[in-house]
C-alpha cells in the first residue's frame, strides 16, 4: 500500500472544535496540543485484543493518521476482548472491521491498513511512514522485530503485554539513552517456557486497560508532557488490584543493530512456522462431484459459526466451529472418522477452511480445504 504523505495542519474544523472540546478546555491540551495530535500518525501492529482499545482511543484522541496492520480473520472467541469487532463481522478481515468502526467513531481519522503479517521483508517500509508505533502483538517473534526496526529507523515504540489477570507496558526507543526490548529481554523466552493465550487465556479486562494505558503513552510522547514510561516497566495484576512500577537500564550493546537479518531467528514464531505447512486444497467443483459420487466416504467438516451453519449448510456436513476445533472431544472423532474416511473442510469463503487444516495437520491429520467455501460450492 502507498501510504500518503502528511500534510501539516495549522486548525481545526467546525466538527472538530465541537467534537474535542474537552481536550480544548485542559491547559495540557488545548488547541495547541489537539492540531499536534491531529498532525500526528500512530501504527498499531495488531487488530486484536490490544489493538481493539488502542485503535478505538486512538481515533477518540484525534490522531491524524492511523496505520493498522493484520492478516488475520474475526472469529467469534475473539469477541471477549477484542471491542472493535462485532458479531456482525465475524469472518470478516480485522482491518477491515477495525476501519469500519473507526469511521463511524471519528471521520476525521485518515486509516491506512496492511493486510499482511507484519515480517522481515515488509518491516522498515510499513514503519518508517509513521510518527509513533504501538505494538499490539502477541508473540514474542514479532515483538522482536517490531523493537529492532524501531531502532534501525529511529522511532519511538509503545509496548504492552498481557496474560490472564497480568498487563506490562512500557516505551522503548524514545531517545538515544531509551532501553528497548532487548534490556528487558535479552534472550527470547523459551516457547515452552512461556505460555501463549490460547493456553492459558487472557480476560479481556487485561487487554482494555493495558491498551489505553498505551494510548495514554502516545498522547503523552506527542504533547510532551507529564512523565512517560521510559526507561519504566509498569506492571498490573488486576487480580490482586497490585501495581508496581520497575526502572530499566539501557545497554548500548542492545543498540548495535543494523539490519534484521542480524537476528533472523528472533523473528521466528509459532504462527509463522504455520506458513511451511502445506494445505491440501481442493476446487468445488472437483469436490462436488467427489461428494456425489461417495458421500459415505467423505467426513465434510463445517468450521463456520453455528448461526451460519443454521442459515445454511451442506447436506451432510458436520458443523465444527473453528474455535471449537482445538477440543479434545472434536479431535478424537475427527481422527476416529479420518481413518475409515476422507476429510474435507469448508467454510464461507476458504480461509477458515485453510487455517482449520492446519490445526488437524498438527495432530497428523489429513485433509483437504475447500476453495472458495459454501460459496463457490452453492454454484454447482
Amino acid at each position: 500500500m502507498t501510504v500518503s504523505k502528511d500534510i501539516k495542519f495549522n486548525f481545526l474544523s467546525k466538527d472538530e472544535l465541537e467534537r474535542y472540546q474537552k481536550h480544548l478546555t485542559l491547559k495540557e491540551i488545548g488547541s495547541e496540543g489537539q492540531i499536534d495530535l491531529k498532525n500526528s500518525s500512530v501504527l498499531c501492529i495488531g487488530a486484536g485484543g490490544l489493538g481493539s482499545s488502542v485503535l478505538l482511543y486512538l481515533a477518540a484522541t484525534g490522531i491524524g493518521k492511523i496505520g493498522i496492520v493484520d492478516n488475520d480473520y474475526v472469529e467469534k472467541s475473539n469477541l471477549q476482548r477484542q471491542i472493535i469487532h462485532e458479531t456482525n463481522t465475524i469472518g470478516n478481515l480485522k482491518i477491515d472491521s477495525a476501519r469500519e468502526r473507526i469511521k463511524k467513531l471519528n471521520p476525521n481519522s485518515e486509516l491506512l491498513t496492511f493486510f499482511e503479517r507484519i515480517n522481515p521483508n515488509n518491516a522498515l517500509e510499513i514503519i518508517r511512514e509513521f510518527d509513533i508505533i504501538c505494538d499490539c502483538s502477541d508473540n514474542f517473534g514479532t515483538r522482536y522485530l517490531i523493537n529492532d526496526a524501531c531502532l534501525i529507523l529511529n522511532k519511538p515504540l509503545v509496548f504492552g503485554s498481557v496474560q490472564g489477570f497480568e498487563g506490562q507496558i512500557s516505551v522503548f526507543n524514545l531517545n538515544k539513552q531509551s532501553p528497548n526490548l532487548r534490556d528487558l529481554l535479552p534472550e527470547s523466552p523459551s516457547k515452552n517456557a512461556v505460555p501463549s493465550c490460547a493456553e492459558y487465556g487472557v480476560v479481556g479486562v487485561t487487554t482494555g486497560l493495558i491498551g489505553i494505558l498505551q494510548v495514554n503513552e502516545i498522547i503523552k510522547i506527542i504533547l510532551k508532557k507529564g512523565e512517560i514510561l521510559d526507561g519504566k516497566i509498569l506492571v498490573f495484576d488486576l487480580l490482586n488490584i497490585n501495581m508496581k512500577k520497575l526502572n530499566l537500564k539501557s545497554d548500548q550493546l542492545n543498540k548495535r543493530i543494523k539490519n534484521l537479518s542480524e537476528f533472523a531467528d528472533y523473528y521466528i514464531d509459532d504462527e509463522c512456522s504455520e506458513k511451511n505447512i502445506v494445505i491440501n486444497r481442493i476446487n468445488a467443483n472437483d469436490f462436488n462431484s467427489l461428494y456425489k459420487a461417495k458421500p459415505n466416504k467423505i467426513l465434510l467438516i463445517d468450521v463456520r459459526e453455528n448461526e451460519e451453519f443454521s442459515t445454511f449448510a451442506i447436506e451432510g456436513s458436520i458443523s465444527i466451529p473453528l474455535s471449537h476445533l482445538n477440543q479434545d472431544s472434536d479431535l478424537e472423532f475427527i481422527q476416529k472418522e479420518s481413518l475409515i474416511k476422507d476429510v474435507f473442510i469448508i467454510c464461507k469463503s476458504g480461509k477458515r477452511s485453510e487455517k482449520a487444516s492446519k490445526i488437524l495437520s498438527k495432530f497428523k491429520i489429513k485433509s483437504r480445504s475447500i476453495e472458495g467455501g459454501i460459496e463457490k460450492l452453492k454454484k454447482y
